[in-house]
Formats: C-alpha cells, sequence, structure tokens
C-alpha cells in the first residue's frame, strides 16, 4: 500500500516520503524536555533586542542586550523594593559593558562621565581588561553578575560617589536574590547553593546599607532616581534585616512626619513599622 507521501522522491525529498502527518504528543511536547533555566531563557529572548552604544571612554561602538520598553510585566515588589518582572528578570540587563576597553555601568550612569574619570578607567581599567566572548542571546545569572562587580570595579576606578556604588551593590544583592528564586530544589546541591547564594547577597546588601547611609549624610536629591521618602524607607527594611533597629525607628519616624511624602511610601512604612515592633519584641525574649 502506497503511502501518503510516496513519489517525493522524485523531487529530490525522499527523506519525507515516511514522515508522520500529525505530530505524536511526545514529538509535540519537546518543549517538555528543556530544564526550567533553559525554558526561562528562551522565554527571555522574546523581551530583548540589541541597543547601540557609544563608549564615552573609548568611542567605540558596541550593541547591549537590553529590555524592549514596555514588554516586560511588573507582577510585585519584595518590602525593600526589589522589582519583580513576569517572564524576566530585568535586573540581568541593567549593566553595560563595552567589551573593547571594560568600561561598564549602570545603564542610568553609563554617560554621565568627566574627562578625569574616563582618564582612571583607561589608565586602570582598560590596560588590563581581557574581553570575554558571549556564547549567548541572553545573559544567566553568573554573567549578569560578573558585569555588575565590573560596573562596581569601575566606579571605584573612577571615584564615584557613595550613593551610585551603593545602587550597583542593592542591584546585585537583588539579581542574587533573583538566582536563588531560579534554584532547581531537585539538585542534590540545592541546598549548599541556597545557603551560599543567600551569604553572598546579604554581602552586597551590607555594603548598600553602608553606601547608602553615607550618601545620606552628603548628598542630595533625587538620589539614583529616587526621592528622598523612597531612599529612607529602602534603607530602614535594610537597617531593620541587618538588626539595625535604631537606625530603621528612627527612618521610618522621619517619614511618617516627613511633609509631602508620598502616601504610598508613608503607608509602605506604617506596614514596616508593624513589623519592627514584632522584631524588637522578639529580640528581647530572645
Amino acid at each position: 500500500m502506497a503511502g501518503l507521501l510516496d513519489g517525493l522522491g522524485q523531487f529530490g525529498l525522499g527523506d519525507l516520503e515516511n514522515a508522520s502527518l500529525f505530530e505524536s504528543p511526545e514529538e509535540n511536547d519537546v518543549a517538555d524536555t528543556l530544564t526550567p533555566i533553559q525554558k526561562q531563557m528562551q522565554m527571555e529572548q522574546d523581551f530583548l533586542f540589541d541597543k547601540t552604544y557609544t563608549c564615552p571612554v573609548c568611542d567605540s561602538e558596541f550593541k547591549v542586550r537590553t529590555v524592549k520598553i514596555g514588554k516586560a510585566k511588573l507582577i510585585g515588589t519584595d518590602m525593600d523594593l526589589r522589582p519583580k518582572y513576569e517572564g524576566i528578570d530585568l535586573l540581568k540587563y541593567d549593566v553595560v559593558l563595552c567589551p573593547h576597553c571594560g568600561y561598564a555601568s549602570l545603564t542610568r550612569y553609563f554617560k554621565i562621565l568627566s574627562a578625569f574619570q574616563a582618564k582612571k578607567i583607561r589608565e586602570i581599567i582598560s590596560k588590563a581588561f581581557k574581553a570575554q566572548k558571549e556564547t549567548s542571546e541572553v545573559y544567566t545569572y553568573e554573567e549578569a553578575l560578573e558585569r555588575y562587580k565590573l560596573a562596581l570595579a569601575n566606579t571605584i576606578v573612577k571615584q564615584g560617589k557613595a550613593s551610585e556604588k551603593a545602587y550597583i551593590c542593592l542591584k546585585a544583592g537583588w539579581l542574587l536574590r533573583g538566582r536563588n528564586e531560579a534554584l532547581d530544589p531537585s539538585d542534590p546541591d540545592y541546598e549548599k547553593n541556597k545557603t551560599e547564594g543567600v551569604a553572598e547577597e546579604n554581602e552586597f546588601l551590607k555594603n548598600a546599607l553602608e553606601g547608602f547611609l553615607a550618601a545620606r549624610q552628603s548628598e542630595g536629591y533625587p538620589m539614583c532616581g529616587m526621592d528622598e521618602t523612597t531612599v529612607d524607607y529602602m534603607i530602614a527594611v535594610l537597617s531593620m534585616n541587618f538588626s539595625q533597629y535604631d537606625v530603621a525607628s528612627k527612618l521610618i519616624a522621619n517619614i511618617l512626619v516627613m511633609s509631602g511624602a508620598n502616601p504610598r511610601m508613608k503607608d509602605k512604612a506604617r506596614e514596616l513599622k508593624e513589623l519592627l515592633i514584632m522584631k524588637i519584641k522578639e529580640q528581647r525574649r530572645v
């Protein structure tokens, strides 16, 4: 009995003569064989495009994977204001890195560079920089973390403000939290990786707290795009998380009496105050 596609050989398509007309469930579910990380990376590609930048240090043009404006849907924030989006972690794509000279910065600061700062980066960063070839259209958490570390190193070299260094540490800490959330619980090393990840996250967040406290004493607002109320609230959360309850208490009180403060931030400060009271009571019972 002839098959449906018999005769295709004359067209040079003999390999298709025995092809299945309808895919079996197994063939149709190829995507189900992908690991959770592979599925996530496949999904992320739909959110990204290549944006061209000109480096303010070496004048080279290069492309950076960038999230399409309005494509990602915000689904919530953590208590310390870390944003969470559906289908993608935007924090992975917030560092611009020049592959030619090694200059790296958070997107908001990339073009803000004095002649003195550019000179310092050329002398210290560019002189030793070795470019790494990108192997994927999306960034893994490990690749994104490397970019944050390069941004932090550049900011130290260019003698950037305390707030900029603190903001990089904050976002790197948030990035590590996202990496922890993406860990596979079935992995034999899950508990070990999670513990190490939390410790690394906390190290970055402690430095963010130190930097923002210093910046609050010496810099004006807006700070890293945030008004005074938002900065005070975020510092209060970080302080509370590291048991600096006196600092958290003062900042919360400051927000609640601040005239013209954003009502939403005041509401969040009231919620934080209740949680702080509980933590202080728990500490006293120990």
